[in-house]
């Protein structure tokens, strides 16, 4: 069964919108469409490093790296890849939070011809498997703490699926603990400076960073080949059923992004940047380092959100662009230590993947004279498809199409364009769109519709189009679950609770939650011989050990069964409906 919605179609649609009204708002300084550089994203580490070799590029806590320091320790990781034996076009997993060792690694993969497989460093071992299997990855590399788990899900599979390498680096490994102990939250302190050891691993090698950093020093650096029509990145993205997809981005179509959000967000060399949005995900990975890397951009890099220590470091670095989540800006505004911070450094703010509260949005106006500006995309669009322009933007609201990009609201079973102001499905061309999904060529032949002779995705998002040509988001054609600006997925979270041995059925909603906007409820029925033995407590335990932090449903439901259709399939529209029936 289709996952589009049954939406009635119009019998007669007046004539579709024009495809330009939104240059009416266009910034003016800005052509409609680019050219992005047709070379590999690691020309822009090599170019920026060339340009300006001792400005600082990556900001640790008070430990500064140099464009020149970050290209050397990439090309020495590069070398050890290649010793490792990682060939052209090999997948590699890069699985750590945000850090200097995971944007040398991300380069260091790129320097060798490699794909960089971006994990969510949240991901247990039951979720990990998928991540080593699915890529074919023989290479992994990966932060202390998070080592066991990549380890007991790699002694899980066969041998021939099994990874060969791990490289594990400690987050103290890239700045000087003692001197900035003071600076760090009190429970940072033990996290980043705990020395874990190295992880019992079987047949798979373990090296240090220090190691494998020194090992490059002496190893041979391969020729650069890759392209900008070779894949470069592989993130992987949920979906409504089954296990994660790998979206295949190609150098192309994350230089686009990266060159169109740099003129985007006014971006100049001397920008500093801070970097909180996870690295793994396609908006921290694209808008904010690569766009920044091809800058010649300082970042300032946070490894997990903290209010208290970003207002310290946007006040101490004096940071001007800040892309995030709205929860963030949300949550450091209520910091009882807010009127210490000094954020008048800031000239750009913006984000998205939840709408932003209008009264914080005001907030943000009255005192700083900042419009903050959202945008939309997704990771198939190598982050943004749609932004508010800087100087032009609307509350709650997507955004203009991007540089390049032609977007439109279709009828989801006609596939007829709709007139201004009606819901219909968003879709989007251009440039910055995915090639397809890995190993999933059914599920990319669904992906797209070709309208005009041009190639459109399929968001599976409803929105409608505003006469000047603003997007809005009006429902969503699939389950996903917006917590916080993570996506979560249903038919996943289902997939992995039904491993848990008391449980015969499960299916998973969304509640109403006060700080996350929403959160994630699992309604299950017990087998009957754990009946009453098995608590919601107890279910929500191990969900919590066996799924990413953001993934594992806060609420658990016990049912006797669950509602079925004629055909036996779950009805979660009416669980879903009863829960929350605005929704």
């Amino acid at each position: 069964m289709s996952d589009h919605p049954t939406i009635a179609p119009t019998a007669i649609h007046p004539a579709p919108p024009p495809h330009d009204l939104h240059y009416k708002v266009w910034p003016r300084r800005l052509p409609h469409r680019i050219s992005a550089p047709a070379i590999s994203l690691w020309h822009n580490l090599a170019v920026s490093a060339l340009r300006y070799p001792d400005k600082a590029a990556l900001v640790f806590f008070g430990r500064v790296f140099t464009y020149a320091e970050v290209l050397e320790k990439a090309e020495r990781l590069a070398a050890t890849l290649h010793e490792m034996g990682v060939k052209k076009g090999d997948r590699v997993v890069l699985d750590m939070q945000n850090c200097p060792q995971w944007v040398i690694a991300h380069f260091a993969i790129l320097r060798a011809n490699a794909v960089v497989v971006p994990v969510n460093p949240m991901n247990r071992a039951e979720e990990l498997k998928h991540y080593i299997t699915d890529p074919d990855a023989r290479v992994a590399i990966t932060a202390a703490d998070l080592a066991s788990e990549l380890v007991k899900a790699n002694d899980q599979l066969p041998p021939e699926q099994q990874l060969q390498h791990l490289i594990v680096t400690h987050y103290s490994d890239a700045f000087d603990l003692q001197a900035e102990a003071a600076t760090l939250p009190p429970a940072w302190q033990e996290w980043l400076g705990t020395q874990h050891p190295a992880p019992a691993a079987g047949d798979c090698r373990v090296t240090a960073w220090t190691e494998a950093l020194a090992q490059g020093a002496q190893g041979r650096l391969p020729d650069h080949t890759a392209a900008s029509q070779d894949l470069a990145v592989l993130p992987y993205t949920s979906g409504t059923t089954g296990l994660p997809k790998g979206c295949m981005h190609t150098h192309a179509s994350i230089m686009h992004n990266a060159v169109a959000s740099s003129l985007w967000g006014n971006s100049t060399p001397e920008n500093t940047v801070l970097s909180v949005v996870p690295m793994f995900h396609i908006t921290g990975m694209v808008s904010v380092m690569h766009a920044s890397i091809y800058g010649g951009a300082t970042l300032v890099i946070m490894p997990r959100w903290d209010r208290e220590l970003a207002g310290r470091l946007i006040s101490r670095w004096r940071v001007t662009h800040w892309t995030n989540i709205p929860t963030m800006v949300i949550d450091l505004l209520a910091s009882p230590n807010f009127a210490a911070f000094d954020l008048s450094s800031l000239v750009y703010i913006g984000g998205g993947g939840a709408a932003m509260p209008q009264a914080v949005a005001q907030r943000l106006w009255e005192q700083y004279g900042l419009r903050f500006a959202e945008g939309y995309g997704l990771t198939e669009t190598a982050a943004p498809s749609h932004s508010n322009p800087p100087d032009a933007t609307k509350q709650q609201c997507l955004g203009v199409p991007f540089l390049n990009v032609d977007a439109r609201v279709i009828d989801p079973l006609t596939l007829e364009e709709m007139p201004l102001g009606e819901q219909g499905e968003i879709i989007m061309c251009g440039p910055q769109n995915f090639s397809g999904y890995w190993k999933r060529p059914d599920a990319t032949a669904a992906a797209f519709i070709d309208i005009d002779g041009k190639r459109f995705f399929r968001s599976g998002d409803l929105g409608r189009v505003d006469e000047e040509g603003y997007f809005f988001i009006t429902d969503r054609l699939k389950r996903m679950i917006n917590a916080s600006g993570f996506k979560v997925w249903p038919a996943e979270v289902e997939a992995l609770m039904f491993k848990h041995p008391a449980i015969q059925e499960a299916c998973i909603i969304s509640t109403k939650d006060a700080y996350r906007g929403e959160t994630v409820k699992a309604v299950v029925v017990l087998r009957q011989s754990h009946k009453g033995q098995v608590s919601e407590a107890d279910i929500i335990d191990w969900c919590k050990e066996n799924m990413a932090a953001y993934k594992y449903p806060r609420v658990v439901q016990l049912v006797d069964a669950l509602p079925k259709s004629g055909s036996g399939k779950v009805m979660w529209r009416t669980l879903q409906e009863a829960e929350s029936p605005t929704r």
